[in-house]
This record gives C-alpha cells, structure tokens and sequence, in this order.
C-alpha cells in the first residue's frame, strides 16, 4: 500500500508515492480540507454543509455531500489502490490517516517534543524539534481555499505556528544566540507587528547584542502600535523589561551558575533487598533488560510496569535493579512515590530531589528551594554518570516528571496504577510492561516457597484450585501461604474451603491492615463518582466480560460516555480490556475484583438501584438478541415474548453490534446464560424466559443444546416458583423443542402438550401455534403422518389468522414434509413450491434454504433429479452464507440422493462424505446416520461392500441410540443383504432410504 502524505501547511496539495493526487472541483478541496482540518475525528455532514454552502446549505445538501465524499474515495483509490482512508461514522465522516502522513499533524507532533526537551531543561534539542516544525509550513494554511469556514479553522494553524516560533526564539536567546535572532526577530515582528512576546524578544536580543538604544526604541514603537491600533498599553510582561533595560538590571545577561559538589566516599545504593520468595517472571523481566539496549542512545530509556494492586509491580521492578546493578556504577536511587498509600500523601517530588541531590553529592545549602531549579541542578549533576532510578508506586507522570533525568546514560523504571504511556511514549526510549498474574506453575512455586512445606505437592489439585481462586495474584497468594505456614495443622483443601465461599473471600486473602481489599480500595477511592458506580455496577453483573453498551444500560447514559468511564476503570487497573468482538473492545473483571466491586455495591447501593440496573441491563440484551433473531430469520418467528421492558441502544450503535447478528450471538454467548441465571435467581422471571427463547437461535444454530437446556430449566425454575404462566408455557414449548432435537419423543410429547394448555389458558394464539407445529414434527418423527398432518394444519389456521407469515412459510414446509412421508410427492411439490415463494417474499434466508432443501426432496421422489441438484445448491449457498452447520448437513446429503439420481455417484460419494463429517461435528445422530445409509447405497453401486457394510453400520447404531426403529429396521435390512450377498439395484436402492 502506497502512503498518501496531505499537506495544509500552505495551499492544499496531495500525493502519493511522490506523484500528485488532484482533486476536481472547490466542494471536493473544502470538503477535503475540513477531514484534513480534524484527521481521525469525526466531522458531522452538517458541519461540511456549512463550510461549502457558507452557511446556507440547499435541501438536497447531504446528497450532496455523500457524492463528493464518493468521488473523493474514489481518487485516493485510483492514485494508492485504498478505500478506508475516508470512513464514513455517524453523524458524517472521517479521515483516518492511519499510517499517512498529514503535515499539520506532524507539525504540532514536532512541537509537542520540543515543548518536552524544553521542559527537561535540553534546549539544543528542543530547537531542532522546533525548526523541523516550523520547516513544514509552506505558506498561510490551506491557501486558496476560500470557504469562511476553513479559513477560520486555518487561522487557528497559524495562530499556532507563531506560537511556536515565539517559543523556538525565546530558547535560543537563552542558549545564547541573540546576535544570530535580532535580523530574524525584526523582520517576524514586521509581519506580525502586534506580538508583544516577539516584540520583547526582539528588545532582549538587541540589548544583550549592545543595542540599547534600539531596544529602547522597539518598545516606544510597540507602545505606539498598541495605542493606535487598540486603544491599549503594553502588557505586564513587556513594561517590565522595558524598565530593566532602562535600569541596565544584571538579570537581563546570560545565567552562569555552579555547584562544588561534596567528594563522596560510596555511591548511593538505595535498592532495598529483592524478595526472597520472587517467582518466576522470566518473560518480563527479559522486557525490562530491553532498556540497557536504549544506554547511550541520545533518549533517556524509561520503563514503566503497570498492573492492579498486588500483582507485584514493585517485587518486579526491585529484582530487576538488583540484576542490572553492576551496569550502573555510579549508584541506584530508589524512592516511594506513595502514590497509592492510604495512610500517607503522595510524597512531592521537591522532597525526592532534596534527598537524591544529597546522595549525589549535592550540600545541603547548596540545594536551591525552587523544585523547578532542583530538577535542573540534578539532571547537571547526573550530567555523565550511569545512574539507575527506581521510582515506585508514583501516582502520575507529573509527579516523576521532575525527577527524570535529561541523560540517556542513566536509566528509570516507574512502577504505578497509572497508565502513562501517553506522556512517556515518544520522548524518551519507552518500555511499556503491562504486569498480569503469575502462571500457573509459578503461582504454586511462590505458594510452596512461602509456606516453608510441601504441602502443595502432595495435593496438586488442591494447590491448582487455591492458585484459581487468588486469581493468581502475588499479594494474595503471598497471604493465603502465610496464614498456611502459620497453621501446620491446615491441609491446603482446608483452606481452599474457606475461599470457595465468595463472601469470606476478601476476608481470608488479608493480614492485619494488609490484604487483598486494602489494596484494591485504594485504587477505588480515588474514582470519580460516575466510574466507581459503573465499577459496582458491572461488578454486580453475571457476565464473563462485556462491551461499553453494557456499561451504558447499566447506568443508562450515552454509551461513548459509558466507554470513558471503562477506560477510566482500565486506567486504574480494575478492568482488563480483552481484545475487540463485532468492532467493540471487550472487558473483563479478575475474579478478586468482581468480589470487591460486588462488596463495594452491597455497601453503597441501595437494593432498588441495584435491581433497575439489572433491569436495564437484561433489557439491553434482551433488545439486542430480539433484533438479532429479526435479522436473522427476517422476523419473530418462532418466539414469543413477555411484558419484559426492553432498554434500547441507539440505531447506529445497534447496526454496528449486529453487523453479523450469529456473531454477535456467539460473542455474547456465554453472557446471556449467566445473565438468564441471575435473572431466574433474582425471580425476574420475564427476563430470563424471554432471553432464553429468543436465545435459542444461536443454541439451536451453533448447537449448543446444553445452554439451551440450562437456560430452558433454569427459566422454568422461576416462572413456576413465581407464578408466571406464560412464561412456564413457553419455556414448556422451547425444552420440549429441545427433545425433538434429541429425538426424545416421548418426554417432548409430555412437555408440548402441558405448553398447550397452559397457552389455550393465556389465551395466547401464537404460543398455541407453535406448540402445535412442533407436536406435528413429534408426531412425524414418531410414524403417525395422519395426526402430524391434522396438528400442522392447525398451526397453519391460527398462524394466518394471526398474520405471522413466517411461522406460515415454515410450516408449509412441514406439512410438504409431512405429505412426502404420506406418500403424495404432488402435494408435497405444491406445498413446499409456496413455502419456497413465501420464505424468499418475506426474505428470510433461513427459512428459504430449509424448503428449498424440502422442495429438493419432492422433487427427487418424482424423478427430477436435475432440477433436484438445483435446489440443493442454491440451499447450500444459503445455509453456507448464515452459518447454518445443521442446515448444511442435511442439505449436503439430500445433493448427494440428486447426485446419486442423475448417475453422478462418484461425486455423489463425495458429497455424501461431507455430509457424514458435516453431521457428526453438529452433532446431529439422526442426520449422521441418514447421511451414512445413503452413503452405504453409492459404495454398493461402486462394489465396494466393505465399506458400505461399515456405512450401514453406523447407520444401525446411530438409529438405534436415536431411537428410530423404522430406519433402524431399513440399514438391518441392508445389512443382512449385504452379507446374505443378494444384489441391489439403483431403483430399489433409492426407494428404500426415501422417507
């Protein structure tokens, strides 16, 4: 891919590779220009509007809009072959540089750096950072484009580009360089007369170059330009220099100062002794070895190791100094910035320069009481020596700041809470280490190591579990060995007992004041009030992990909002951000932190607000999970729902979640059973029926028949211990479905018919409905065709009475099904030709692919093998497309009969391959063993007996563990002809393993 660089650092211009991209047209160039104006931000379509029409857009302005964006993409995309450069994100558009290059954004990158250098005091290096960025402009921004609004949002550039300059002019008067800046100066304040900041520039570059009388006069024009022009004097700033000029005040020569620093003895060693317990952490430690590479490189090398309390960032960082001691000569200092200490304030980093200046050999007296000047005088000291600094538990990067040295001979490594990879991050030689728990063998090493015995080994699992439950976190594991080693008598199951009971937990894990939760409040207190109740919040929720619009519905905010509040919790180390599902990054809790989040809520919350929290958030997901049935089968087909209040996400968020609605099922998969569980136990009955129900797509899709029937059971529990009868019927109606699934009939035809009752008492037509489409499927699969017939024609009257059309469509299809089986290939034609018609109207791909596959089956019993084969492909290019596995079985081994139809059977076997493999990973027996019978016919065809005699075995087993004793009695059949020797022909066959 070809980087695009865009230049607004004068007129407009792009190119790629070298060679210009020219844009047609002023709408385009504007249009352009306010992306480029806010890169990686979006830029509303109103906004647009009202930069290319001046603020009087026409009605059809959005069409507009969206056309010239269109010929823009596709530009960019004839001159570097990429589309995603222009994004489109509700309300209007981005420009995501990604790895382009756009010269206003390097400008204020330049300047950014060279505002740090300035700051740590290395002002040579500020000034090549600060002459790179002005180096970039190549005229007034976005020249040429005559649009108000961008020339406004332009003028900010500039406004910004003489800022920079005042500030590259007033370093390198401080480096001594006034005789080389008065010419320069002179001709800056001519073109920008009403600078005070350059004028006073101006004055101290010509009276330190001998010039008096001129700097004298400079001020005496400013003071008329300021009065004639606005009515006003000349600020504080500049009337003070003009008085000392006047007064010749020694402050306006260059600074000199030294130091005599006291010959020191022994160099500080500071380090305090690593833990004799440390474990493991081999990987990370060889990540901290990268600074020693940075030693020397121009860029101070710092590290940065961050993680929750208790993870062992100061074990770590302590242990690593110790091993890297010898390569710094000169002295480790080390200093606890308190940072999270909940006795004592965050210790100043005046204090710590105090201390460190005097191990360096710095007398007291000597020791300025400005911190900015110590900060100053110790990076002059450590001008030259290798010096390693360990500064621990610090609070913010403006708290070490101060303490960093402007030499990449010395080296720093910060332990913290906090994140400060944005302020660290490109000004110096950053190594970032994010610190998680210990493995699992580590974990049981430091358990053994501190409680002196080998307990632990003796009871292995036991050790595995007391590792699980202190999450594998140092503190707490550190803990739970101490309270072993002091009880001898303890076996480890005793103690894991103890932790199991998750009330206790937090109360086992401590040691006086120390402990698991002292450290974790900590961090906690110092939440803003918005993030420490989502803290509780999401605490409370019975979810693995979760995404932003979680946290939204929870506190029923906006979900960007909901998302700075996460990242606020992420920040402080008590959310783990995993990696991003369906487009939205997904968190998580550790195990120890939900307890203290749940700890936290039952202290501050109310249970009222707990339980319309909740509320809300089932509601989300009951929202999302209905939307995404819709979207998937093109309606509610096959659900009902209860009187559960939805809580409703905005559109556009929505349409990104259910991009790929199976997707996003499966990614919230393991969330909806725990949160139909926490329903069910908190007695919101109509939440946890109704997610269960409308679950069952992705259960029944994806085969996950035990969450269906865990969430089916444990939604039964609470309906009937609540009196909820509606919700008792259709979780009857849903379990049932799963023992037809199971093929047990029996117990389906026990539960159907209680669901039927008890709708006909709701008075609910389409839970009736429903019950009775699937007694026909029991009844079908159970031989009575007669009984499934009369049921499925009910369904059908009370389906279309109610106008759902798509229960409509299916069930024409099972009664085509049925008529197939009855013997009446014509009715099934007809019935199954308007279920196809019907499914493809309302476009439900599902619900087309299963009676095309039943059209397909029709037309195979009259011989219409070619028109067969048809149907089946375009089935399979439906169920491959939604994802449908059970589907694809039972599509492939019906292509393999047409192809077995036509005379192709060597692709037929084949086919008939995939099938078997299709249908044994669903699983599905039933359909396993239908596959593996047809499949045994072709092998006959091909005299291959042995492996048709393996095939109609594991036809025979499979129908028999089923319970399908008509097919089982068929591949009996075929199995004794075959061994009896007798020949087959094609015909007879075919009509065997036909329905």
């Amino acid at each position: 891919m070809l980087q695009v660089v865009f230049r607004i650092l004068g007129p407009l211009d792009i190119s790629a590779d070298g060679r210009p991209v020219v844009l047609q047209g002023a709408r385009q160039r504007t249009i352009m220009s306010m992306l480029l104006l806010a890169p990686n931000r979006v830029v509303s379509v109103d906004t647009l509007a009202d930069a290319v029409w001046q603020g009087r857009p026409p009605a059809t302005a959005r069409n507009q809009i969206a056309i010239c964006v269109s010929a823009l993409r596709k530009t960019i995309k004839n001159a570097v072959g990429v589309e995603d450069i222009l994004v489109t994100s509700h309300p209007g558009y981005m420009l995501f540089a990604g790895e382009h290059r756009i010269d206003a954004v390097e400008f204020e990158e330049s300047a950014a750096r060279g505002r740090e250098a300035a700051r740590r005091g290395r002002s040579e290096e500020a000034c090549a950072h600060f002459e790179e960025a002005l180096a970039m402009w190549r005229g007034p921004a976005l020249e040429g484009i005559s649009a108000e609004r961008v020339e406004s949002e332009a003028a900010q550039l500039t406004e910004m580009r003489l800022d920079v300059y005042e500030e590259y002019a007033g370093l390198r008067l401080a480096l001594g360089q006034h005789r080389d800046m008065t010419g320069e100066l002179s001709a800056f304040v001519r073109e920008h007369p009403l600078r005070e900041q350059a004028k006073g520039h101006l004055m101290l570059a010509q009276y330190r170059s001998g010039r008096r009388a001129e700097a004298l006069e400079t001020y005496r024009d400013a003071q008329r330009l300021l009065a004639g022009e606005l009515g006003i004097d000349p600020g504080p700033a500049l009337q003070e220099l003009h008085e000392e000029i006047l007064a010749d005040s020694p402050r306006l020569g260059l600074p000199a100062e030294s130091v005599t620093l006291v010959p020191q003895t022994t160099v500080p060693a500071h380090l305090p002794p690593s833990a004799a317990s440390f474990t493991g952490r081999h990987a990370e430690l060889a990540s901290l070895d990268r600074l020693l590479e940075h030693l020397d490189g121009g860029a101070l090398p710092v590290g940065s190791i961050t993680g929750t309390g208790g993870v062992g960032k100061t074990a770590l960082a302590v242990h690593w100094a110790h091993q890297v001691a010898a390569r710094f000569p000169d002295g480790q200092l080390f200093a606890d910035m308190r940072g999270y200490d909940g006795s004592e304030a965050p210790r100043r980093p005046a204090a710590v320069l105090d201390r460190f200046l005097r191990a360096l050999g710095v007398p007291g007296p000597q020791i300025p009481a400005d911190q900015n000047e110590r900060t100053a005088l110790f990076r002059s000291v450590l001008g030259g020596r290798r010096v390693l600094i360990v500064l621990d538990n610090a609070r913010s990067f403006q708290q070490i700041r101060p303490l960093l040295p402007g030499t990449g001979r010395c080296c720093v490594l910060v332990t913290s809470r906090d994140t400060m990879g944005r302020a660290l991050a490109g000004d110096y030689a950053f190594v970032p280490l994010h610190l998680g728990a210990l493995e699992q063998d580590e974990s049981i090493t430091l358990l053994s190591r501190v409680a002196g015995d080998d307990r632990f080994g003796v009871d292995p699992v036991g050790a595995a579990r007391l590792s699980a439950l202190c999450d594998r976190l140092p503190l707490a594991l550190r803990i739970a060995a101490a309270r072993l080693a002091a009880k001898p008598h303890w076996s480890v199951r005793t103690l894991v007992a103890r932790l199991e009971d998750q009330h206790r937990r937090l109360d086992e894990l401590s040691l006086d004041e120390r402990g698991v939760r002292a450290g974790l409040r900590l961090s906690y207190r110092d939440l803003p009030a918005d993030a420490a109740r989502m803290f509780r919040r999401l605490g409370v929720l019975n979810v693995p992990d979760f995404s932003a619009w979680a946290g939204a519905a929870l506190l029923d905010i906006d979900p960007v909002d909901a998302e700075d509040l996460i990242e606020l919790l992420v920040d402080a180390q008590l959310l783990e951000p995993l990696s991003a599902t369906t487009g939205h990054v997904r968190y998580r809790f550790q195990d120890l932190l939900r307890l203290f989040a749940r700890e936290c809520a039952r202290e501050e919350d109310t249970e009222a607000e707990l339980r319309a929290a909740g509320r809300r958030a089932w509601g989300a997901w009951l929202a999302l999970a209905g939307e995404a049935h819709r979207r998937v089968y093109g309606g509610d087909y096959t659900v009902i729902h209860g009187p559960a209040p939805l809580h409703r996400l905005p559109g556009h968020l929505v349409d990104s979640l259910l991009e790929d609605p199976m997707e996003w099922f499966e990614t919230e998969r393991s969330s909806i059973t725990g949160l139909v569980e926490q329903a069910a136990r908190d007695d919101e009955s109509a939440y946890a029926w109704d997610l269960a129900m409308t679950s069952v797509t992705l259960f029944q899709n994806r085969d996950y028949l035990e969450d269906w029937r865990d969430c089916g059971e444990r939604a039964l529990e609470a309906a009937t211990r609540t009196g909820d009868t509606l919700g008792r019927a259709a979780m009857l109606h849903s379990l049932g479905t799963l023992e037809i699934v199971g093929w047990d009939h029996d117990s389906a035809h026990r539960r159907l018919s209680l669901a039927l009752r008890l709708f006909e008492q709701q008075g609910q037509d389409q839970g009736r409905a429903l019950v009775l489409r699937n007694l026909a499927l029991c009844e079908r699969h159970r031989g009575d065709m007669d009984r499934a017939r009369e049921m499925a024609h009910r369904s059908l009257e009370i389906f279309r009475a109610v106008g759902d059309h798509y229960a409509e469509a299916h069930v024409l299809g099972l009664l085509a099904q049925v008529e197939l089986e009855r013997g009446d290939p014509q009715a099934s034609l007809r019935l199954s030709s308007e279920a196809v018609a019907r499914s493809r109207g309302l476009g439900t791909e599902r619900g087309e692919a299963q009676n095309t596959v039943r059209l397909a089956e029709a037309l195979l019993h009259r011989g219409e093998g070619e028109r067969a084969e048809e149907a089946c492909r375009r089935a399979l290019e439906l169920v491959r497309g939604s994802g449908d596995r059970r589907g694809e079985a039972h599509t492939l081994r019906t292509l393999g009969e047409a192809l077995w139809c036509r005379g192709r059977t060597q692709e037929a076997e084949a086919v008939l391959r995939d099938a078997l493999l299709t249908s044994g990973k669903v699983p599905d027996r039933f359909l396993e063993a239908r596959a593996a019978i047809v499949l045994g016919c072709v092998q006959i065809l091909h005299t291959d007996r042995a492996g048709a005699a393996g095939s109609f075995k594991t036809a025979h087993d499979l129908f028999a563990e089923v319970g399908a004793p008509g097919w089982q009695d068929r591949s009996a059949r075929l199995l004794a002809a075959l061994g009896d020797g007798e020949t087959w022909d094609s015909d007879r066959l075919f009509a065997l393993v036909r329905p």
